[in-house]
């Protein structure tokens, strides 16, 4: 939590201290803009929640001066794998792609955010805690922000513009009148850290298919013993705080068979998942990245990812604007990055419905198909291309 009071006026008011949010604010105060951040938590993420930090992130990441320190802290993973119990269907190695990181990164989002935050602050901002924004008001030719602050006391800020970065339930899109189209998925997710024995090589992500849902297993950092793993998996009803015995369940019915024996679980919980694109990125002086603007399956480990790449073009899109050119550039932010959002929740939805498949004759058809495919290389290259996020650069 800061100790700084929070001014009365800036440039930009960013609520959501999350990748997408952090993202937005050092472009900004790189670019020398007056940016406030708000958050309503009384600290940062602690839990790992997203994951997979892909290659584009790395890369614009890497702009940012912090791909490496990320890196360091976080566990290559050079492969993807689909399987359906001890069958392997399709392998997807990265190590071909164009890019400077062939690889997927395995790094817990509490991670991500504090290698944010110290760049944030080294380009002299910060995130002011717990302020929670309940409405925004159009004032001349800006906005008043209003808040209230951890004692529960009224204020407002001023700012020329607003950044909404504030999750799926943003409260600054429902200020802005900002539909946000789409569903809801039936089942239920797990989501889990655990220490386990797991029969495949910490060098893979492996999503599981099966007709009780779809499971994906994947490496953590780890410094004491090379046994902590994230488990996401879909189940029709699943427990508030995941147990022990609600994984080991899990991955027996769905895993790869062999030594398979959960030990801990360090961090578990449950989340509904919907697949929703914002009707619109902007409303005026109003703005959203990341969460609040598209919702989708994890399946992939797309959302944060998307939700960085957004904030980049957004935080500098915005700095050209307060630097004088004109405000109609912020129009070519939703032009360029909502149709990718559009791509994203589509892509994983297919992945999602594939991996759920029911009856019998369906996975049998899904399993040769896949096992087919995957063999001719350009069908290989340009999933692991799609994964990356590569085309939207």
């Amino acid at each position: 939590m800061t100790t700084t009071p929070l001014p009365q006026s800036a440039a930009v008011v960013i609520v959501g201290a999350g990748p997408a949010g952090l993202t937005a604010a050092i472009t900004l105060a790189d670019a020398g803009a007056d940016v406030v951040v708000l958050d309503r938590l009384s600290e940062g993420a602690n839990t790992s929640r997203a994951a997979v930090v892909h290659a584009r992130t790395l890369e614009v990441l890497n702009d940012l001066g912090i791909a490496d320190e990320l890196i360091e802290r976080g566990i290559v993973v050079p492969r993807f794998t689909v399987r359906d119990r001890t069958r392997t269907l399709a392998t997807v190695d990265f190590d071909g792609l164009p890019t400077r990181y062939p690889y997927t990164l395995m790094a817990p989002q509490d991670i991500t955010e504090a290698v944010l935050l110290a760049r944030l602050c080294k380009a002299g901002g910060e995130v002011h805690r717990p302020y929670r924004v309940t409405g925004i008001a159009h004032e001349g030719a800006g906005l008043a922000v209003e808040y209230l602050d951890g004692a529960d006391t009224p204020g407002t800020i001023h700012a020329r513009y607003v950044i909404g970065a504030d999750g799926m339930h943003s409260v600054v899109r429902d200020q802005a009148g900002i539909g946000f189209t789409g569903d809801s998925y039936p089942e239920s997710f797990v989501l889990a850290d655990v220490r386990m024995s797991w029969p495949i090589a910490r060098n893979e992500v492996a999503l599981h298919l099966s007709p009780e849902g779809v499971t994906v297993v994947a490496p953590l950092p780890d410094d004491d013993e090379p046994n902590r793993f994230r488990v996401v998996a879909t189940v029709d009803e699943a427990p508030e705080h995941p147990s022990v015995h609600d994984i080991q369940a899990v991955l027996d019915a769905r895993g790869p068979g062999g030594e398979v024996k959960v030990t801990e679980v360090l961090w578990s919980s449950r989340f509904r998942v919907h697949h929703r694109v914002a009707d619109h990125y902007r409303a005026g002086r109003i703005l959203i990245a990341g969460d609040a603007a598209h919702v989708h399956s994890p399946a992939g480990g797309q959302g944060m990812n998307t939700g960085i790449q957004d904030a980049a073009v957004l935080g500098g899109l915005l700095a050209r604007v307060l630097a004088g050119e004109p405000e109609a550039l912020l129009d070519t932010y939703e032009t360029t990055r909502r149709p990718v959002a559009r791509d994203v929740v589509a892509f994983t939805d297919r992945m999602t419905r594939m991996a759920t498949l029911g009856s019998r004759p369906a996975r049998l058809i899904r399993n040769a198909a896949l096992s087919i495919l995957i063999r001719v290389p350009a069908v290989r290259g340009r999933l692991a291309y799609r994964l990356a996020e590569l085309g939207y650069r």
